[in-house]
C-alpha cells in the first residue's frame, strides 16, 4: 500500500483535448487497487485549483493535478511552503515539468507511477510576483503564449504552425541584466527564458541541464535565428544537445532584474502575462513538495 492513502485529485477538464472518457472511472480503480481514498473535484474558474488546494492542506496525504502545465501551477499556489506534496497525472498540452519529472504521459502509466513516487522539495521562483514552477519567458515565446492564449487550437502541430506564422514579424529587443550591483547589456535578444526545469514541454528543452533541486535557475538568451538555422536549431532543442554558441546562452542565476529597452511580452509557466519593462526574478529554493517517480529521482 502507497503512503499516500488519502488523496485529492483536482481536474481541470478543460486542460489538453478535454475530459477523456472514463477518466474518473481509471482514478477510482487504481486507487481502489493501491488502498487509498479516493477525492474528485473539478475546477469551475481560473483561480479555483489554488482554492482548492489550500483548503486540501493537511487533510489529504497528496493533491494531484489532473491538467496542464498552468493546472500545475495553480495547484502549486495553495501546496508552497506547506508539507502537501504535489502530484501530477499529464493531461496538458505541453506538460512541461511532468516530463522533467519522468511522470509518463500515458494515464494508466501516470497513475501506477503516482503509487510509486517518493516526495521531494523541489525549487520554484517568482517572476514579477508571478510564481513559476516550471519555465518562464520575456521575448518571442511571451508573444506566442499572449497570443496563443486565445487561440482554440492546441496541440504539438496546432502550436508548430502558430509559431512558424509569428515567427518572420517578431523583432529582436534590448536587455540590462542586473544582478549583485553589476550590469549586463543583453544584446539583440528574441527570447529570455528563465528555466527552472529543463524544457517547455513536448520535449523541447531549452536547457538541458536545468534543475529542479539545485537552488538555482538557468537563464536563457537566445538570439533570432535565420530560418535556414532553424531547423538545426530545431533539432538540438528536441534532442537535448543545446550548447552555449553565439546564438545561445544557458547559464546559473539565482535572483536578478531585467530591463528591456521597450515592452515586451512574457509568460509565466506558458500561461500569458501581458508585457511589461522589467523583470524581477527571485528563486524560492525547496519551497514545493512534489511526488517523483522513484525511478527519476536521480535524474530531475
Amino acid at each position: 500500500m502507497s503512503e499516500f492513502s488519502k488523496l485529492l485529485f483536482i481536474i481541470n477538464k478543460f486542460s489538453g483535448s478535454g475530459l477523456r472518457p472514463k477518466l474518473e472511472g481509471k482514478i477510482l480503480n487504481a486507487c481502489e487497487q493501491n488502498q487509498a481514498e479516493c477525492t474528485i473535484q473539478f475546477t469551475s474558474y481560473r483561480g479555483h485549483a489554488t482554492e482548492l488546494a489550500t483548503q486540501a492542506i493537511s487533510k489529504y496525504h497528496a493533491v494531484i493535478a489532473v491538467g496542464g502545465d498552468g493546472t500545475v501551477n495553480e495547484i502549486a499556489r495553495g501546496l508552497l511552503h506547506s508539507t502537501t506534496p504535489l502530484g501530477i497525472l499529464p493531461k496538458g498540452s505541453g506538460n512541461g515539468l511532468a516530463r522533467h519529472l519522468g511522470i509518463p504521459m500515458n494515464l494508466e502509466e501516470a497513475l501506477q507511477a503516482l503509487f510509486n513516487s517518493k516526495p521531494i522539495r523541489m525549487d520554484t521562483f517568482y517572476l514579477n510576483n508571478r510564481l513559476s514552477v516550471n519555465v518562464s519567458g520575456i521575448g518571442f515565446d511571451g508573444h506566442v503564449a499572449n497570443l496563443f492564449g486565445e487561440n482554440k487550437k492546441r496541440g504539438f502541430w496546432g502550436y508548430a504552425r502558430f509559431v512558424m506564422r509569428e515567427y518572420i514579424h517578431f523583432a529582436a529587443f534590448e536587455a540590462s541584466r542586473l544582478q549583485n550591483d553589476n550590469e549586463e547589456e543583453l544584446k539583440q535578444n528574441f527570447i529570455i527564458a528563465i528555466a527552472n526545469s529543463s524544457q517547455y514541454g513536448n520535449n523541447a528543452r531549452v536547457s538541458p541541464g536545468a534543475s529542479v533541486t539545485d537552488n538555482l535557475l538557468q537563464l536563457v538568451s537566445i538570439k533570432k535565428i535565420p530560418l535556414h538555422k532553424s531547423v538545426p536549431f530545431a533539432y538540438r532543442l528536441f534532442t537535448h544537445t543545446l550548447q552555449n554558441n553565439n546564438t545561445y546562452r544557458s547559464e546559473p542565476v539565482r535572483n536578478l532584474v531585467l530591463q528591456t529597452s521597450k515592452p515586451v511580452p512574457y509568460h509565466v509557466d506558458g500561461e500569458p502575462c501581458g508585457e511589461d519593462l522589467k523583470f524581477e526574478i527571485k528563486i524560492n529554493p525547496a519551497s514545493l513538495p512534489i511526488l517523483v517517480p522513484e525511478k527519476s529521482l536521480s535524474s530531475i
